[in-house]
This record gives structure tokens, sequence and C-alpha cells, in this order.
């Protein structure tokens, strides 16, 4: 049997923010935090920068990881921006602030002391990691490992749309992928072969565009491979592919469900709902409340996760050690499925786990100590390889990948369309097509206008595209946030109809595009033409 593969593909996304609009002076915003921010910069706090830390930990000790990372043109958007980059430095400021007052307060209670001393040096630590060693280039560390050949970097849709959707209007899916591609190219320095699909919704119309694009490879879903005509004769342990030479690589359902028993097993684990911003007197966070004086999360959790039957303290080296007992199972695991499904293959058997990046980190405190022992028991192990995917495709025979046509599916509820289509959310589409179809109409209507009129158009075409975001319909479905989602919705589309209608009567406000370029400021190179239809 051929030495089975393991392949982590991890995704950053977040949805778009729009730029802080109330006062700002300078570079050191002064405001509360907007409640919409809190959960950004937590993921870069949690997410981003510990996982960054963790392949520099891992580097210098001459750990020979692999890993895919997707991140999502609007994410990048915001790690670029600057006001964003400084409001984040304001947040870890505070949190810093904050965590002062916790040590005065805990002074007399040794082990909440202990703790609150724990996270305030990692803030410190962290602001010090973020602003020198990355020199508040979060992306271009990223990109340094991917020169190194340690990750491999995909792409996705530009606003995250769910494609399958708008699989019938090709100046969509266009844009989608158009300007996803200059992005990557302008942050990264080099087209990307990878694309994630995104929340993994495939339809086989979009095969040609991705082809046309040059991308070579997607993930999908499992059921993508098992349901496909014909059905995956490896499943998810090989890859398929299309006539065209286009690659498939199905995502190891078992990987999550895996995962998911071994979390709920971790009763050691950081309790991540007793945070201090809701347990506390609102005298004691005034230094971190948000805009308005809203409660928020602020990284401080004193008690683990057995505390949801009894107050129990939050042990940090416990867990840590926890985290690294259940990396090594959770190799076990992965080894004895494929070491199965090798008995039957001549080749070597692959476990695409795929996450979103939160998973380790933000979601899971200590993700970030089950991933590096996993890369690190994994590199040790005679038993199997890592690989990125583009790496474990070009390893193998694609002549002898399988023929086949994936079919329609998503990891959402059910594993169709129903996360991003059903009663909470089906009144927006009607808005969002009739919005399509004048968007493109603008575009035949004014196909080289320059000056005012070309940022007016530019304007509408980002304002469309936020509006396709999955991230909204989603939110609604959950029920996370439902106001929010609706609110940007809403406001994504009423800019839209505003520009429509002031193109119609020949008047823009400059005044008033110029505050909305600077709220909305997603992808300065955007071409509006991108929406024109192809003659």
């Amino acid at each position: 049997m051929s030495k089975p593969v393991l392949s982590m593909v991890l995704l950053a996304h977040h949805p778009f923010i729009g730029a802080f609009s109330g006062q700002w002076s300078g570079k050191r915003g002064k405001t509360g935090i907007l409640p919409e921010e809190v959960p950004f910069f937590e993921a870069v706090s949690q997410t981003y920068l510990p996982l960054l830390e963790t392949l520099f930990r891992m580097e210098q000790n001459r750990v020979p990881f692999r890993l895919g990372m997707a991140f999502s043109p609007t994410l990048c958007s915001m790690l670029q921006n600057e006001e964003f980059l400084f409001r984040y430095l304001d947040y870890l400021d505070k949190k810093i602030e904050f965590g002062r007052k916790e040590l005065e307060r805990s002074a007399q209670d040794p082990e909440i002391h202990g703790l609150a001393r724990y996270y305030y040096e990692e803030d410190i630590e962290r602001r010090i990691f973020f602003t020198e060693r990355c020199e508040m280039d979060i992306l271009g560390e990223f990109r340094r490992f991917q020169n190194k050949g340690r990750i491999e970097i995909l792409t996705t849709a530009a606003t995250y749309a769910f494609l399958p959707f708008y699989a019938s209007i090709p100046e969509i899916i266009r844009s989608q992928l158009e300007t996803a591609v200059i992005s990557h190219r302008k942050i990264f320095g080099k087209p990307p072969q990878g694309f994630w699909l995104p929340e993994f919704g495939w339809h086989k119309s979009l095969e040609a565009p991705l082809v046309s694009y040059g991308f070579a490879y997607t993930l999908t879903d499992a059921h993508a491979l098992v349901l496909g005509n014909p059905p995956a004769q490896k499943g998810t342990f090989y890859p398929v592919k299309a006539s065209s030479g286009f690659v498939f690589l199905g995502r190891d359902y078992q990987a999550k469900e895996d995962l998911v028993s071994l979390l709920e097993a971790g009763s050691e684990y950081q309790e991540h709902f007793t945070d201090a911003g809701f347990e506390l007197s609102l005298k004691a966070l005034r230094p971190f409340l948000g805009l308005g004086g809203i409660r928020c999360p602020t990284g401080y959790r004193y008690h683990n996760a057995e505390s949801r039957k009894k107050r129990i303290l939050y042990d940090p080296k416990k867990a840590r050690e926890k985290a690294a007992e259940q990396a090594r199972l959770y190799l076990d695991m992965r080894l004895s499925r494929l070491e199965e499904a090798g008995r039957y293959m001549e080749e070597s058997p692959l476990s695409l786990c795929v996450f979103d990046a939160d998973t380790f980190g933000k979601n899971w405190y200590e993700g970030k100590v089950f991933l590096e022992e996993l890369f690190r028991q994994a590199s040790a192990s005679k038993r199997i390889d890592l690989a990125m995917p583009q790496e474990y495709i070009c390893r193998q025979d694609q002549a002898a990948f399988q023929i086949t046509v994936p079919e329609f599916s998503s990891w959402g509820n059910d594993g169709y369309a129903e996360t991003w289509l059903d009663a909470s959310n089906d009144w927006m589409y009607r808005h969002v097509f009739r919005s399509i179809r004048r968007m493109i109409e603008m575009t035949e209507r004014f196909p080289s206008d320059s000056g005012l009129k070309e940022r007016t158009l530019n304007q509408a075409a980002r304002e469309i595209m936020l509006s396709l975001g999955a991230d909204w319909p989603k939110m609604l479905y959950l029920g996370k946030q439902p106001e929010y989602a609706r609110e940007k919705i809403e406001e994504t589309l009423r800019n839209f109809t505003t520009i429509f209608e002031s193109l119609g009567s020949n008047y823009i406000s400059t005044e008033w595009l110029t505050n909305l370029e600077k709220r909305h400021s997603i992808f300065p190179f955007i071409n509006y033409r991108v929406f024109g239809r192809k003659k």
C-alpha cells in the first residue's frame, strides 16, 4: 500500500464591515468598539496571529509542516485597510487596559489573579508580535510562508457569494472570479491554482468559468463525488476530474465528526461563553465597553467547559496537555481510516481535512496547540505524509483520475441550498436579482465613461458585490445577528438604487459618493465593466 496522505486546508474569511463612519482622529480612533467589529478583531487576535505564531515556532523547530489556506478577498481587503488595522490596535490597547483593571480587581484571589495575568501578558505579547514581528502586515507574513513552499494559498469568490444561485448569470460569476484573481495576484504575487467554493457550493455550470480563469482544482463536499455522474469509485480518498481536466478533491466528512467528538470530551478546555464581559458590572467593564455602552467579549474567561455543570477554574496547562493528547488521538483516527481504505487502492489514499480557520483559534482557544501537535506528530510519523492540495495532485498520475460530473452540493444544512434559501431569507433575492439586471444594463449604457461617472459606476459594482455575500442569508437562517444581516443587505441595495436613479437623472452628490467610497472601500482596483455582457 502507498503511504496515506493528510492534507489540512483552512478557510480564512470574515464578512465585510464598512469602515467606521463616525469621528476618527488621525491614526488612532478614540471611539468605542463597534459591535460588528468585535468578531473581526477577535479573529485577528485569536486565530490569524496565533496561527502565524504557530507557523513561526514550527519553522524555528524545523517541523516540516504543510498547510493549505484559503483567504477570501473580503478578509484580505480588511486586513489591508489602514483604518481597520489602527482600530484593531485600539482594541488591543483597550484589552490591555482592561487587563490591568482585572489584575487590581483580582489581587485578593490568587487563582483568578494568575489567570488574569496569563491573559494580560498574552495580549501584550500579541501586540508586540503584531506591530514588531509582523509590522502590521499579516498577509505579508503568510505570503512569506507561501514563497518558502510551506503553505499553499487558495482564493475564493470575491465577496463569498453562494455561486450556484448565480450560475445562470455569467456576469456575476465572472465578476466574482475575476475580482478574486486580481486581488490574489496583487497580495500574494502569483495566480491561485486552487479555488475554495464559498460554503462548498458546487454546480456543474461552474466548471467552465473556473477553468477559463486558470484554476486547476477545487474542493467539494463528500456527497458531490459520491452522488456524482458516475459516482466516484474511490469516494473522497482520491481525486476525480472533469472531461476538461479540472480536478476535484472531496472533503473527508468523518474528519469533522471525529474532531467534534473529541471536543465534546474536552472538559478541560476554556469555556467560551463565560467571558468577563458578560459577568462583571458595567463599572468594572468601563475600559472595554462597546460604542453606546454595549457589553462585548473581553477574552478574559476564567472557567473551563465543565463549568456548564459546576464552576471550575480554567487551567491553561491541563488544557494544553489535553489538546496535545487529542491531536495524537485524532491522527490515529485519520491513519486508521486511511489504512483501511488503502487496502483497496494502489494509490496513496487522501484525507482532506477542511475547516474554518476560526475552529483552531477564536472558536476553540486551545486549537492552535492541537494543530501544532498534529503537524509535529504527522511529520515525525513513518506511516503518513503531509501534503498541500496541489502538491498531492501533482504527485499522482492525473491521467488515471476518474472522469465524473460532481453533484450539486454544499456543506450547509442537509448538504444543499436550504441554508441560503428558506423562509428567513428568500425575500432578499428578488431585490438582489433586480439590482443585478440594472447593473448589467448600466454597464451597457455607459461602456466607456470616465471621471465622476466612472467612480460612481465602480461604486455601484462594489455595492452589488457586497449584497451577494453568502454570510448575510446564512446569518438570517441561523438567527445570528439577523438584524445586522438584514441591515447590510438593505444598505448595499439602497446604495445601489441611489446610484442607479442618480445616473438616470444625470446627477450624483459628490459628497455622498465620497463618503460611501470611504465606508465601502473594498477592491479599490475594481472596474465596473466586468459586469458587461460578452458579445
